[in-house]
């Protein structure tokens, strides 16, 4: 995070907003393939353990206002510290549309569909489901960023899928009981791609610590909006100091280091590439879960670990050619 808090402007998208004035541009390079690499895993490992820390938060607290606590407080922090950085916290003029576009399917939708969608499936499954979103982001990015779906990163995406199956097979039975779940899921999925596809399409000036932290503030409005209606009975006195860490966690290393750098790596590398270090996600907030919480693993978590991995190992370890 160092370089953008330094004010380092990122590499450009798509030509889609004027380009700035010399001033505005950082001389700081990018992030290198394997600086790309190391912080894909890293963002990989933290958003797994996510869901484990999540489970034990809203086990006392209510989703909306977890989630609400969870994206005001990370876009804050991380707005804070681009601020004691030495950042300019303003936002120009041409970026304010796009900023508010992607914002809507990246953070708001992406956290409402998968917030309903847990009504209706099994938390663990459901975020298998959600987390199908590089297919999508993938395929997205053909029309939207005029990348092309190689023959590895089609391979890559296969294997991925074979993970996600696996991980879903034991309990296909109660997921088709609940269809609209599916449906949830997967429209938060797709969201979330469209959002991270058009992050990329836009040319941004701003760094990425200042671009993360007020999506995830315009982002969180609405939640808290919803928190207030639905969560009005909360007493906050009766939820334990485990539930308040786990949120803490959530706040810090998921919403702050793990939003910046997925966007940080999405706007680097192919969306494919960058994508596929979320399929491992699952595998990882599952094998998580079994050391923190004692739930249990089976075959299927194995199966999809083995493939996830080969999934990446096929769209990272390439000729330097490619």
């Amino acid at each position: 995070m160092t370089d953008d808090l330094r004010g380092a402007s990122e590499p450009a998208g798509r030509a889609a907003i004027t380009a700035p004035p010399p001033a505005l541009h950082g001389n700081h390079p990018s992030l290198s393939r394997q600086s790309g690499i190391c912080l894909l895993l890293a963002i990989t490992l933290l958003w797994g353990a996510n869901w484990p820390a999540t489970k034990v938060a809203v086990s006392e607290i209510p989703v909306w206002t977890f989630r609400a606590i969870t994206l005001l407080g990370g876009g804050c922090g991380l707005l804070l510290c681009a601020r004691i950085g030495g950042l300019s916290l303003l936002i120009r003029r041409v970026e304010l549309a796009p900023t508010l576009l992607t914002t809507l399917f990246n953070v708001t939708a992406w956290q409402l569909l998968s917030a309903f969608g847990l009504i209706y499936m099994p938390s663990g499954r459901a975020s298998i489901l959600a987390l199908t979103m590089p297919l999508w982001a993938a395929l997205l990015s053909v029309p939207l960023l005029g990348e092309r779906l190689t023959f590895p990163l089609i391979i890559s995406l296969f294997l991925g899928l074979i993970g996600l199956g696996a991980m879903m097979a034991p309990q296909a039975h109660e997921i088709l009981l609940h269809p609209i779940g599916i449906v949830l899921m997967l429209a938060a999925a797709i969201s979330w791609a469209l959002g991270t596809v058009l992050f990329k399409f836009f040319k941004w000036t701003s760094p990425t610590s200042v671009l993360v932290g007020w999506q995830l503030v315009l982002g969180g409005i609405p939640i808290m909006i919803g928190a207030l209606i639905a969560d009005q009975s909360v007493d906050i006195g009766s939820i334990s100091g485990k539930a308040w860490l786990a949120t803490a966690y959530t706040t810090f290393a998921a919403q702050i280091f793990c939003q910046w750098g997925w966007l940080k790596v999405a706007k680097q590398f192919p969306t494919a590439i960058a994508g596929l270090g979320i399929v491992a996600i699952p595998a990882v907030g599952v094998v998580s879960g079994a050391i923190l919480l004692g739930e249990k693993v089976g075959a299927d978590v194995f199966i999809s670990l083995i493939a996830t991995m080969a999934a990446l190992v096929v769209a990272l370890v390439r000729p330097k050619s490619s």
